[in-house]
């Protein structure tokens, strides 16, 4: 399938500075803080390839912190990449301004993090194609989270009284969507790079090993 047989969808990448101590604090015990920053930087990189690859609209990358930082100022940001800062409050206050930022009347989203590399551009278009036909679309997480959220009109009681970081925070969205009266087409499971049990999840070819056993 041709991307022009898609529907133009703004791709919201949310992203924390891959600073050491800052980033990944919980693989710190298995790569130390400089590898555990060092991998966030490098999925970062990958999450943003991916988007600019999948050609499917505009790629916002939302950012904390402020933009401002040295860190994302000196980034070097793939060709049509914008950087925008995320707003104060839970995780919920800050997807809910993401996806409603620079918002086009009838176009719709992917919200998606970084931590996910199995999230290719050959799998963000399946997220579009599933989306023609949905008013919602999600790879649920296999630690209980979901690793992208594509939404055709967007809902804040969708980021309302959600348990983020916890093993139901997708049980939860998918109760909201049906609460919002949304249809929601659920993709394979994919996993995040969260916990040091997650490394194994990593392409071998990145060649990440432990700090320590």
């Amino acid at each position: 399938m041709s991307n022009s047989s898609l529907p133009s969808l703004r791709l919201v990448v949310m992203a924390k500075a891959p600073l050491p101590g800052y980033a990944k604090t919980r693989l710190i015990p298995a790569l130390g803080e400089q590898g555990a920053a060092s991998l966030a930087e490098r999925l970062l990189q990958q999450t943003l390839m991916e988007a600019v690859k999948a050609d499917l609209g505009p790629v916002e990358l939302h950012v904390t912190p402020d933009s401002l930082h040295p860190f994302w100022q000196t980034l070097a940001l793939p060709r049509g990449v914008t950087l925008h800062n995320q707003t104060q409050g839970d995780l919920g206050q800050r997807l809910w301004q993401a996806a409603n930022t620079y918002q086009v009347a009838g176009q719709g989203l992917l919200l998606l993090g970084t931590d996910c590399p199995a999230l290719t551009a050959a799998r963000l278009r399946k997220a579009a194609v599933a989306l023609k036909n949905a008013d919602a679309v999600m790879y649920p997480a296999k630690d209980g989270g979901y690793t992208l959220l594509g939404l055709k009109r967007v809902c804040w009681r969708l980021f309302e009284d959600i348990s983020w970081s916890t093993e139901v925070v997708a049980q939860q969205t998918l109760e909201r969507l049906q609460e919002c009266a949304m249809l929601c087409r659920c993709l394979e499971v994919l996993p995040d790079i969260d916990e040091p049990e997650d490394l194994q999840f990593l392409p071998c070819a990145w060649g990440v090993s432990q700090a320590e056993s």
